[in-house]
């Protein structure tokens, strides 16, 4: 059986292929194909956000016994990559390559140091306390994209 952390490891390996692909098209200046990208890398990162904030975070929360512990410093970390990711997505509209990479290169740091906590720390202890319920963690974020697919 799958685990928590396999499951949303290749979850941020989607992401980033996707998002590699928006930087690329920013490169060339090919500003619709890069806002095409980008909104699809939008979309899918804010699926795998949900997975965590409305499936797993929960879970993990109430399995620890409190609502105070590492997932309170991830969702933080989620706003602050909203809002980078807001001026990038504003930065392609207005076909400003400076500064979509000004946001980018703050992202990159810290969407790297955060995705290090989650597959080095948060996912392996999910995988730990959830391990009873794996199953069904899985299958509740399968279905945030299978309830979001069919409303697209």
């Amino acid at each position: 059986m799958q685990t928590i952390a396999t499951y949303l490891d290749q979850d941020h390996r989607r992401c980033d292929e996707q998002y590699a692909m928006a930087e690329s098209e920013v490169i060339l200046r090919h500003w619709d194909d890069a806002s095409g990208h980008f909104d699809t890398f939008l979309h899918m990162f804010e699926r795998h956000l949900d997975k965590e904030e409305r499936v797993l975070f929960p879970r993990l929360d109430h399995a620890l016994g409190n609502g105070y512990g590492p997932t309170v410093v991830m969702r933080a970390e989620h706003r602050q990559m909203r809002e980078m990711l807001a001026g990038m997505k504003a930065a392609i509209a207005s076909r400003d390559s400076d500064d979509f990479f000004d946001h980018a290169d703050t992202l990159r740091i810290m969407m790297r140091q955060h995705n290090l906590k989650e597959e080095g720390i948060l996912y392996p202890q999910a995988d730990f306390v959830l391990a009873k319920q794996a199953g069904a963690v899985i299958a509740s974020m399968d279905n945030i994209d299978q309830t979001e697919g069919s409303a697209a």
